[in-house]
């Protein structure tokens, strides 16, 4: 008992099994500072300068542009972070509920390859700004360092993840509006409300990087709710996910372009440094920590999704605690050595990771949100997921799966990354387009080869009533 007890306390014994009611706990605020303090790190200061520094934006259209972006797509983010409570599952167990057993297998590899591209990428950043704390310390040992240390926390998982950021959430609030503070009340550069000027590209362009942003999250939202008790319901963590995700992430992003605006450098960091004064060094070391915090979600994902994955080709197989942590150190391994191998440039690779896999992201949530909440009325038959044979989702979704795969031509002809550029990709030029055309498209296509029905699990759930 006491083992069992300790255990519970110390290291997640749960990997992508579902979660029982007995072991449901906590309050859905615990999701607002999760988000919150997730979302205030320097990937977000630096994409926020962006919208002064890449799109050109004045003060006052780079703002509005910042906040419209993340409202929106915080949305999305936020109806996929109250399925947690009502599923009891990760988001990519629930695939397969809407693609069948195997056809979740898909979808699973792509958000896959986007955690490591998220972890990887937050590797060498971490790196980086260990050597600029510690400039004793070589880049390539502060990487190592940095990962360990974020592998550390997501192999304890779930309750600790929460925790750090419980405390996070404060620290980091108070240390960024104060930094704010500090920028504002000396005197600002002449030209600082008159530099830059409205666009409609860059404000679009903005905004799209501000709703992308917020979506980029959505596969691994009910990870972190499905502890919480069932009867939470979906109004309170859907508004405690909104307002921490999008409240953390404006804070972050007009931080950044604030301080490009005020103090212009040739680093996006740099300009922090010196437009915050003296805690510009104590922000170093919170933004330290943060992006060790915020890597253990990384791993923690992809952790999840490959056992996912491994788990679909054993129906019985039930993973612990240890087998997350053999993933959580063989990826440990990888991560690192591709870090080191390719981590200069790691901040223009992100941009563009988030750009070009958001393609695939897109048609992903928009069948995930209107399979649960519109034909399947936020409810899932739980063991026929688990089944080996699929249950009544079976083993492929042909239809859902036609639906993904439209969700994802349709964007090739406005596509606009680093990668590739489509025929349409102009249409408004700098900006890419692409992912409003699949919303649009998934939204419209996906209800009309899905007939509107009640589940099975929730005729079994009035017939117990």
């Amino acid at each position: 008992m006491n083992t069992q007890t300790l255990q519970n306390n110390l290291i997640e014994n749960k990997s992508v099994d579902y979660v029982p009611d007995s072991e449901r706990h906590g309050k859905s605020h615990s999701l607002f500072t999760l988000w919150f303090c997730t979302n205030i790190a320097p990937l977000a200061i630096v994409t926020g300068a962006i919208a002064t520094e890449t799109f050109h934006l004045n003060v006052i259209s780079a703002l509005t542009a910042i906040i419209a972006g993340h409202l929106f797509g915080g949305i999305f983010l936020a109806l996929t972070s109250a399925q947690g409570p009502k599923v009891g599952i990760p988001q990519m167990v629930q695939s397969r509920a809407q693609f069948g057993r195997y056809g979740s297998l898909l979808v699973i590899s792509f958000t896959t390859v986007i955690y490591l591209g998220f972890f990887i990428s937050n590797i060498s950043l971490s790196g980086k700004v260990i050597n600029n704390v510690i400039p004793v310390v070589p880049v390539y040992a502060a990487t190592i360092i940095g990962a360990i240390a974020a592998t550390f926390i997501g192999m304890v998982g779930y309750h600790f993840i929460h925790k750090i950021n419980k405390v996070g959430a404060w620290v980091m609030g108070a240390a960024l509006i104060t930094g704010l503070v500090l920028m504002l009340i000396q005197p600002l550069p002449g030209d600082f409300w008159q530099r830059g000027s409205f666009s409609a590209a860059g404000w679009f362009g903005t905004f799209c990087i501000g709703a992308v942003w917020q979506i980029s999250f959505s596969p691994y939202t009910s990870d972190y709710s499905r502890y919480l008790p069932a009867d939470v319901g979906i109004a309170r963590p859907f508004f405690a996910t909104y307002l921490g995700a999008c409240g953390g992430t404006i804070l972050a992003f007009v931080f950044g372009m604030m301080a490009v605006s005020i103090a212009p450098a040739s680093d996006a960091m740099m300009s922090v440094r010196h437009a915050t004064g003296w805690l510009g060094p104590i922000l170093m070391v919170f933004f330290l920590v943060n992006i060790i915090c915020h890597n253990s979600m990384n791993l923690y994902g992809v952790v999840l999704s490959l056992i996912t994955a491994m788990q679909t080709f054993r129906p019985g197989w039930t993973p612990g605690a240890s087998v997350r942590i053999v993933f959580s150190t063989l990826i440990l391994v990888g991560g690192v050595i591709v870090a080191l191998a390719a981590s200069e440039n790691f901040i223009s690779f992100f941009i563009n990771l988030i750009l070009a896999l958001i393609s695939v992201l897109i048609p992903w949530i928009v069948i995930n949100l209107i399979d649960f909440y519109y034909i399947n009325q936020q409810h899932y038959d739980i063991p026929s997921i688990f089944s080996a044979d699929g249950g009544q989702y079976g083993l492929l979704n042909g239809r859902a799966l036609m639906v993904y795969f439209v969700g994802i031509i349709v964007q090739i002809p406005f596509v606009e990354n680093a990668f590739f550029s489509g025929p349409y990709a102009k249409l408004i030029p700098g900006v890419d387009i692409s992912w409003i055309i699949s919303l649009i498209v998934t939204c419209i296509a996906y209800p009309l080869l899905h007939s509107r029905q009640r589940c099975f699990y929730r005729k079994n759930l009035q017939s117990k009533a």
